[in-house]
């Protein structure tokens, strides 16, 4: 199938995936990922085996795109808490909870 990366096409099957990643030991994950057999590759090394490339050149949202086309689980970075909603976290009484939830500005 093809996909591009880094601007640049390239014409990848799963299984020619399978056998790029035999044998490489998968870094530990802090970010989007991408299951490889019973493996959890970070996203950015399986770009870098597959395409030869620098992780510079690419984004992890390319691969897992590329990954998921080609029939691989992909899984995406849970994305930080905004302000907000750890603002309201620290609310314990409920009547400002209340008073945020109507728009009313919050004042602690």
């Amino acid at each position: 199938m093809r996909c591009v990366i880094a601007r640049f096409p390239f014409e990848l099957t799963k299984d020619g995936v399978l056998e790029s990643m035999k044998g490489v030991k998968p870094e530990p994950v802090t970010g989007d990922s991408v299951v490889i057999g019973r493996r959890h590759y970070p996203a950015k090394q399986v770009g870098q085996v597959v395409t030869r490339q620098d992780r510079r050149d690419f984004s992890g949202g390319e691969v897992l795109r590329a990954m998921t086309r080609l029939g691989f689980t992909c899984r995406t970075a849970p994305e930080a808490p905004e302000a907000a909603e750890v603002a309201e976290a620290r609310i314990a009484d409920p009547l400002q909870r209340a008073s945020l939830m109507l728009g009313a500005p919050m004042s602690i």
